[in-house]
């Protein structure tokens, strides 16, 4: 038996389960399908927390989806009863000839955003865990914070299903076709049929849609937690940002306050680089080799933090050639939502991407500007 929908969805991570929310909000038929179980942690979208940052290093350009993200963060927890966006402050530094602190700053005043520019010295004085190199400079972001992906998946999900969305876990698609009037998906245990589909697969995105295969690089990230060396209570949220931090020869590291406390840890990581994977045998043992690069990146900056290793996830970038998003009508069809080619930074707009390709799917079209993430310049950049 065939089952039908208005909207079907592949993918319920970060940016399918919030466009499941939104579409089935505006009374929209919805079935959302996933080959893993809710909030899972295969993908992208889990890690206890991510950061959320608004004097952007990817360009002014990106701040007004920034703005209607942090909007409909605090929406999203009024409505849940919760808090899920946490305001923390956040940092970026680096060197002042570098690519990332330069980038942010043009984008915060481009954007006319709340913002202080602080040099090597003022970094000490102000985090004193920090131990900034003499040319190190930095972009003091007061909006900034984190949210907790499982828990912001979880909450999208509930109130998809709360407006009438059909959720299928645990179902893993094998195809889909175009048929006279809309789109059929075929899985392991049924048949789907829809007048548009939303492709939000994440690293197996490229399998299902061919056309994204030259453009996609799956890369193999690594989140570390620490303890500190020093006292815990330093790393507490309200006392440590969300920070950002390039070094030498390009490298960027990142990190996010204690949010669970003395027994949970300092979450860090290496944001640039990565080993291409496969993700349907990506490598989910973290190596030696895998802990000390973390822990190198951090004893040269905040001495006080990499004490005793605690534990480790893996996930999955989707990067696009210039790690901007790719949204918008597939190439294949336009009853193909793309939503791909995450490049690891999108999560911070999950809400307001998922109003995006509510709207891209039911009237083909958004009134956020989403040029910058248009599938269209791949192809151009390569003719």
């Amino acid at each position: 038996m065939t089952e039908t929908a208005d909207v079907l969805i592949v993918g319920l991570g970060g940016l399918g389960s919030a466009a499941a929310y939104h579409l089935a909000a505006r009374g929209t038929r919805v079935i959302g399908i996933d080959r893993f179980g809710p909030a899972h942690a295969r993908g992208a979208s889990h890690g206890e927390s991510r950061g959320v940052w608004k004097a952007y290093f990817m360009g002014a350009g990106y701040v007004p989806l920034l703005d209607r993200a942090y909007d409909l963060w605090d929406e999203l927890g009024e409505i849940r009863g919760e808090t899920l966006f946490h305001r923390t402050g956040g940092i970026c530094v680096g060197p002042a000839g570098g690519a990332l602190v330069p980038a942010a700053l043009t984008s915060a005043r481009e954007a006319g955003l709340e913002f202080e520019y602080l040099e090597s010295d003022e970094i000490r004085s102000r985090f004193p865990e920090f131990d900034p190199a003499p040319g190190d400079v930095a972009v003091w972001d007061p909006s900034s914070g984190y949210v907790r992906p499982e828990q912001v998946v979880t909450a999208h999900l509930d109130l998809a299903r709360k407006h009438g969305a059909d959720l299928r876990f645990d179902e893993k698609v094998l195809d889909f076709s175009e048929t006279g009037s809309g789109v059929r998906v075929r899985t392991e245990t049924g048949v789907y049929e829809a007048g548009r589909l939303v492709v939000a697969a994440g690293a197996w995105a490229p399998q299902l849609l061919p056309e994204l295969q030259p453009h996609i690089k799956v890369l193999r990230k690594v989140m570390l937690w620490f303890d500190p060396v020093s006292r815990a209570e330093d790393f507490y949220p309200g006392r440590q940002p969300y920070w950002i931090w390039e070094g030498e020869n390009g490298t960027v590291g990142y990190g996010h306050p204690a949010v669970d406390g003395p027994s949970g840890g300092v979450k860090a990581g290496i944001h640039s680089g990565g080993d291409l994977a496969d993700p349907d045998s990506l490598d989910r043992h973290v190596s030696t080799r895998d802990v000390e690069a973390v822990r190198e990146f951090l004893a040269k900056r905040i001495p006080a933090l990499p004490g005793r290793y605690l534990r480790s996830r893996v996930c999955m970038y989707d990067n696009s050639p210039d790690l901007g998003f790719i949204i918008g009508p597939s190439a294949q069809s336009d009853r193909i939502t793309v939503a791909a080619g995450t490049s690891g930074h999108a999560f911070k707009f999950a809400p307001a991407l998922g109003e995006v390709i509510a709207q891209l799917a039911t009237e083909g079209a958004s009134t956020h500007d989403i040029s910058l993430f248009d599938p269209r310049r791949l192809t151009a950049a390569t003719a």
